[in-house]
């Protein structure tokens, strides 16, 4: 009988903590061997820290039989922009069996974000492999942003997904039947413990300096603009409303934790800002997760912009959370299909506004109900807008939701030149509703534009 092999592929400490709690859970068959993949997506991986060098990282290396390198791997090539031809997979397949002390071991595939490189290129390698794929964020309640080769996308068994928004099912991968598996949120915050155990012991003068201040307001910086979402100004301007707001609220104490590549003049631009406002700023300059400040400093509130930690600090700790512009991102976001859109629009429709102090105050979780009745419809109505070609059996769930809820504040969530390409509900007023219909006026207006060019010329 051949020996079992399971392979598991991250990115991130955080989706590696996913892993290790189903894995603690018992979500994963035994097998003879785990191997812990690491990939490091990094524009410049050469001189950006990989998840093994993160703190707490050996913590969850305990749980695999080994860990290897998918940079080195396909070195001098980049994770994010190579995958094999087609014609070389079977010559990289017996590469890696050889590389990895495989043999012809049964191998099963755990990775995140299977519609791109690496995870894609992986799976294409070990052709005809079980795959499971696990989320580390909200992007799993969108829809699968690329249509999938089938000889991957039937390969896929489950996703696995911690309950951020409970009650709430993910949109990722139904297109091939894939049914969603919770990983059990206290499985998950125990392995936050011991990352957080783990970081205090190898970096406590970081972790002392988020929780020197009792119970501080914790800013969460995502660096959008690297993404081409907001201008780098735009982005600094997003951080002081963050600021602004927190201490609108009632908040003195101030800790920020900025993305691990972000300008290093934002922290200058926030404190001299914290200074005029007789606020106590923390800048929190080595990387950490956001998990073990919520551990450590118990915050009394935690803002961001639509980070997957505020889902994390109100739905796992209990923590008050609170959003800044999303309304600006909703309409800044381009194009349509872009993967941010439904955990952007999620954050918006679940979490309070921070410059709205009544409901900042007030706020609580959604219950199950709530999240059925409300964001459920919404989620899939905005699935059907992006990717129509990929989830047509969601067309009728789109149109229940647009006949019935559009309004002033659900406007945000759509484009009306999306709706009127897909002849979607809230295209076109209703007194001319009749037009996307009517075959005569489609064709009047297909000879007029063709005249238009003809006169153009």
């Amino acid at each position: 009988m051949a020996r079992s092999t399971q392979i598991f592929c991250a990115s991130t400490l955080y989706g590696a903590a996913t892993v290790a709690a189903a894995l603690d859970a018992g979500l994963f068959e035994p097998a003879d061997r785990r191997l812990l993949l690491i990939t490091n997506n990094a524009a410049a991986p050469e001189i950006t820290p990989g998840l093994d060098e993160m703190s707490g990282f050996e913590r969850i290396r305990e749980r695999f039989d080994e860990v290897l390198s998918w940079n080195e791997t396909i070195a001098p090539f980049h994770p994010s922009g190579w995958s094999p031809r087609a014609d070389d997979i079977p010559i990289w397949e017996r590469h890696l069996r050889l590389l990895w002390n495989l043999g012809d071991d049964d191998v099963r595939l755990a990775v995140e974000s299977v519609q791109v490189n690496p995870a894609l290129a992986l799976c294409r390698l070990f052709t005809g492999s079980p795959v499971d794929v696990y989320a580390d964020g909200l992007m799993s309640y969108g829809p699968t942003r690329d249509k999938i080769d089938p000889l991957v996308g039937t390969n896929i068994r489950r996703l696995l997904h911690l309950d951020l928004v409970p009650g709430l099912k993910p949109l990722l991968l139904t297109e091939f039947g894939v049914e969603p598996e919770l990983v059990p949120s206290e499985a998950f915050l125990k392995v936050l413990g011991e990352l957080g155990e783990a970081a205090r012991e190898s970096d406590g003068e970081t972790v002392a300096a988020a929780g020197s201040t009792d119970g501080p307001a914790l800013l969460l910086g995502q660096y959008l603009s690297a993404l081409g979402i907001l201008t780098p100004e735009e982005e600094e301007e997003l951080h002081l409303r963050m600021m602004r707001g927190a201490v609108a609220r009632g908040h003195r104490r101030i800790v920020f934790k900025p993305h691990p590549v972000a300008p290093s003049h934002w922290s200058r631009t926030l404190e001299d800002e914290a200074k005029k406002l007789g606020a106590e700023l923390t800048v929190l300059d080595r990387p950490v997760l956001a998990e073990v400040i919520f551990q450590h400093a118990r915050p009394s509130l935690v803002v961001g912009c639509f980070s997957t930690g505020l889902l994390t600090a109100a739905g796992l700790y209990g923590i008050p959370v609170a959003r800044v512009g999303t309304d600006t991102l909703l309409a800044r976001l381009a194009p349509y299909q872009n993967s941010n859109r439904v955990p952007l629009a999620i954050v918006d429709a679940v979490l309070p506004d921070l410059e709205d102090g009544p409901a900042v105050a007030k706020w609580a979780m959604p219950t199950r109900k709530q999240v059925d009745e409300d964001l459920t419809g919404l989620v899939k109505a905005i699935g059907f807008a992006m990717q129509p070609k990929i989830y047509p059996q969601l067309r009728p769930a789109a149109e229940a939701y647009l006949s019935t809820r559009l309004n002033a504040h659900t406007w945000r969530y759509f484009k009306r030149r999306r709706l009127t390409a897909l002849a979607l509900p809230g295209s076109v007023p209703v007194q001319l509703a009749f037009i996307p219909r009517n075959a005569t006026v489609r064709r009047i207006a297909r000879r007029a534009r063709a005249l238009g060019k003809t006169v153009k010329k």
